[in-house]
């Protein structure tokens, strides 16, 4: 997964890679031009499959004409896609090559299965069966669902053996013991932080972690215990403490009145940002910045 220290081939074509970098769900970073996960994408990871199947489909379909392919016939193929029945095969040979292209990304994202991609049948899986409705029952995350144990000392228990989901508790925890069947991590200040400044935020964690409680958890009210739920988001307010303005610095005046002239004038104009009469600093914003630069100078003139 990317974003993860998991290493190795995506195993994804470079049309589905173009998708998530138009998304915004990926970007370029770094000189080795490697896609890297965003602050969008970290919002993406976090949300239910449902939501991340049905968000897909509609980048595929914004950009399916800029590859060449016909919108009409993926959209045809997708509501024909939604009425197909799990377990049986169907046929890939009327498909249209729009719609074989538009198969092979679907086979990519786990959408429909193919033993080989010249195989002349496909079967639709969980992921696809309902999409067009998003209705979570479809989708199929029975196997990990209510797998999380959250303790009052920030322990998390993960009994699953889901690589992605350890990888997304990952994001906002301290990985301290992996099993084959159970994770074991902590939540920290620090790790909190490290996804705060990735962009996620605490409503996202709090709702994912009560989203794949343990059935255990699902008896108490709240499901979270309330010292965590109150901690994460402390965590995110602390760093939320200050704000930051980009800003413009105007200071060695020669007196106090080219000082008080010149704060009074970006103050008039609503651009003043701070001053300080004992020592003669001006912050104005940026986009005040040239009004108020014009004006010293008509003014020292």
């Amino acid at each position: 997964m990317v974003g993860s220290n998991e290493s190795g081939n995506l195993g994804i074509s470079k049309d589905v890679s173009d998708i998530l970098l138009h998304s915004g769900y990926m970007k370029v970073d770094g000189a080795d031009m490697n896609p890297a996960i965003s602050e969008h994408g970290f919002h993406f990871l976090l949300m239910d499959r449902a939501s991340q199947v049905w968000s897909f489909i509609q980048l595929y379909l914004d950009t399916v004409e800029s590859r060449g392919q016909n919108f009409v016939e993926c959209i045809t193929f997708l509501l024909q896609l939604n009425f197909f029945t799990l377990g049986k095969d169907f046929p890939a040979g009327g498909l249209t090559e729009s719609q074989q292209k538009f198969l092979q990304h679907l086979r990519e994202l786990g959408l429909v299965f193919q033993k080989k991609r010249t195989a002349d049948r496909f079967y639709p899986t969980r992921l696809a069966v309902n999409v067009i409705t998003k209705q979570n029952k479809s989708i199929g995350e029975s196997k990990d669902k209510g797998f999380i144990v959250v303790e009052t000392n920030y322990r998390i228990y993960a009994y699953t053996d889901s690589r992605l989901q350890v990888a997304l508790l990952a994001l906002f925890c301290d990985m301290l013991y992996r099993f084959p069947n159970m994770a074991v991590g902590n939540i920290t200040r620090e790790s909190v932080r490290q996804a705060l400044m990735h962009g996620i935020k605490s409503e996202q964690i709090i709702n994912y972690l009560t989203m794949h409680a343990h059935q255990e958890m699902l008896a108490s009210k709240p499901v979270l215990p309330p010292t965590i739920i109150d901690q994460i988001r402390l965590w995110e307010i602390e760093r939320n403490r200050f704000e930051f303005t980009d800003g413009v610095l105007y200071n060695q005046f020669q007196s106090d009145n080219a000082y008080e002239v010149l704060r009074d004038y970006a103050k008039d104009i609503g651009v003043l940002i701070c001053d300080n009469s004992k020592t003669r600093t001006i912050v104005v914003t940026k986009q005040g910045h040239d009004d108020v630069r014009k004006f010293w100078k008509r003014h020292k003139k």
